[in-house]
């Protein structure tokens, strides 16, 4: 009987032996790094101009970055520099916007105007691009609350919720992001007045990697209706961050006016804005 025993624990100690060294040569496979070849396109374009007007500011410095798409595993963003940028409003004044470093360019004496037209300009690397947008108002923030509520786990976590008045007299469309050192990237909320035309409307954040003490920065946008389609898109396919990667195959109102099939990914929006600092107690 003890030697029966003896037996099968060895014959269990030799299993355990050999399903521990088949279960280290499995991960040990799994860490092996596997590289796609994928197929990449022909490099495009890419326009990031937002004319953003924070309120309390003159708005008069304004930024636009061109890069180019990359293939999908390079670490770094190509920047178009030599590029010709400019902003004419409606009323057929000129902003020009000068090239401070590589695929960044300035512009110190803008003029905001809300509900105004404006037309953006660009000449970079033999093609010419246009877009219209108008510059949209936005409502103030009038007041951040927080509070703990339970997560889809059941377990307590911090929401901020932040309120705004809606106008009753037009439609509104809103953007807002969030930013913080708990972030790898910011994250971005769309909302509209179809539900709450002229009533107070309250917009909520949580994330479980909030804690006290945290600054939370809150950037609360108006934008146009068409923007608000062209983000909608955006925020569908790639999960809440249109930025982490190229926007895809999602056109945006850049047109190229050399080549009309050879459209510039990004979107010329020109947007109020109402920016909040808060820190997390």
């Amino acid at each position: 009987m003890n030697m029966q025993r003896i037996q099968n624990d060895i014959f269990k100690s030799k299993a355990l032996t050999l399903f521990s060294l088949l279960f280290m040569l499995f991960f040990s496979s799994c860490e092996d790094v596997v590289t796609l070849d994928l197929e990449s396109g022909a490099p495009k374009i890419v326009i990031d101009a937002e004319i953003i007007w924070k309120k309390g500011t003159t708005g008069s410095e304004q930024v636009i970055k061109i890069s180019k798409t990359a293939p999908y595993y390079n670490t770094t963003t190509p920047k178009v520099s030599g590029a010709q940028v400019r902003v004419e409003n409606s009323a057929g004044t000129v902003f020009t916007f000068n090239e401070t470093e590589p695929g960044s360019y300035v512009c110190t004496n803008f003029v905001p105007v809300l509900n105004t037209d404006y037309t953006l300009f660009v000449t970079a690397e033999g093609h010419s691009f246009k877009a219209v947008e108008k510059l949209t108002s936005v409502t103030p923030i009038d007041k951040v609350e927080q509070k703990m509520v339970p997560d889809f786990g059941g377990e307590d976590v911090i929401e901020l919720t932040f309120y705004y008045k809606d106008p009753a007299d037009q439609v509104n469309f809103y953007l807002t992001d969030y930013k913080s050192a708990f972030l790898l990237y910011p994250e971005y909320e769309l909302s509209d007045d179809d539900l709450f035309n002229g009533n107070e409307i309250s917009t909520r954040f949580s994330d479980e990697d909030m804690k006290p003490g945290n600054t939370v920065e809150i950037m609360h946008r108006g934008i146009s209706k068409n923007f608000y389609n062209y983000m909608n898109l955006l925020l569908e396919g790639y999960g809440g961050n249109p930025f982490s990667i190229p926007p895809g195959n999602v056109r945006g109102n850049i047109v190229n006016t050399t080549d009309a099939d050879n459209f510039a990914f990004g979107y010329f929006r020109l947007c109020e804005a109402d920016a909040v600092s808060y820190v997390v107690k």
